[in-house]
C-alpha cells in the first residue's frame, strides 16, 4: 500500500496535489463491490489544508460550481432529512437521532479545551449495506481560537468527491465556528483509499498536464 503525506494552502491547491500524486503514483485497485464496480488508482493519504477557508473553495477546473457545493453542503451536510429513496445522508447521520452538530456547538461554548467532541457518521449497522457512508468521522479541536476539522473518509473519490466534500465540510465549520465563537481553521484529512476511476483518468491528466492533451489533439 502506498502511503502519502501532502500539505496544502487552501482547497484548489489540495485537489491539485492530491489528483497529481494518485494518477501518477496510485496502484492500480479492482473495486468488486460498492457504488461502481470498476478498476481505479488508489492511495493511502493524509492531506493537511492549512487555510481551507480561503475563496474560491472551488478550483476553476472542477467538474462543479460553488452554487453545487452550497446546495451540496446544505442538503447533505446541515439538514437532518433523507429523500425517498436514500438510505441516508451525512446530515441526517449528524442530526439524528442526536443533533451532533449543535451538541458540539454547546460544549465548546461550555469548554474551548474539550477533546471529545467527536462527530459519527457510520453506524455498525452499515456494514451490511451496499454502499456504506465514505466519511466515517468529523473530529474537532479548537486551538488558539480556532476550529480544526480531522475527518476521516474510508473511500474517496479524489477528483470529484474530494473538493465538494471539503469545501461543503468547510462551509459546515465556518457555521460552527462563528456558532462556538471562534475562527475557522484547519482541515486534516485522511483516506485508506483516495482514488480516481478508470474513467476519471484521462480528466485527471487534463487537469495536471493541460499542454500534453492540447499537444496529443493537435498532432491527433
Amino acid at each position: 500500500m502506498n502511503f502519502f503525506s501532502l500539505r496544502a494552502f487552501d482547497i484548489p491547491d489540495a485537489w491539485l496535489q492530491v489528483v497529481k500524486k494518485i494518477y501518477e503514483a496510485g496502484e492500480i485497485f479492482d473495486v468488486e463491490r460498492g457504488s461502481e464496480i470498476t478498476r481505479t488508482k488508489k492511495i493511502a493519504m493524509a492531506i493537511e489544508i492549512t487555510n481551507p477557508e480561503s475563496r474560491p473553495l472551488v478550483h476553476q477546473m472542477a467538474p462543479f460550481s460553488m452554487k453545487y457545493v452550497e446546495g451540496y453542503a446544505l442538503e447533505y451536510l446541515f439538514l437532518g432529512d433523507k429523500k425517498d429513496g436514500e438510505e441516508y445522508t451525512y446530515g441526517e447521520r449528524l442530526r439524528k437521532p442526536v443533533d451532533q452538530i449543535e451538541a458540539v456547538i454547546k460544549r465548546y461554548r461550555e469548554y474551548r479545551s474539550d477533546r471529545q467532541n467527536t462527530m459519527i457518521v457510520r453506524q455498525p449497522t452499515d456494514i451490511d449495506i451496499n454502499d456504506p457512508p465514505c466519511l466515517t468521522i468529523i473530529d474537532t479541536e479548537i486551538t488558539d481560537d480556532m476550529l480544526h476539522f480531522f475527518v476521516y473518509f474510508r473511500s474517496w473519490d479524489a477528483y470529484a468527491g474530494f473538493p465538494a466534500n471539503v469545501a461543503g465540510l468547510q462551509l459546515l465549520k465556518e457555521y460552527m465556528a462563528e456558532r462556538i465563537g471562534v475562527k475557522s481553521g484547519k482541515t486534516v484529512a485522511f483516506s485508506k483509499n483516495i482514488h480516481l476511476y478508470e474513467r476519471q483518468f484521462e480528466f485527471a491528466e487534463e487537469l495536471i498536464n493541460p499542454k500534453n492533451i492540447q499537444k496529443r489533439g493537435i498532432n491527433g
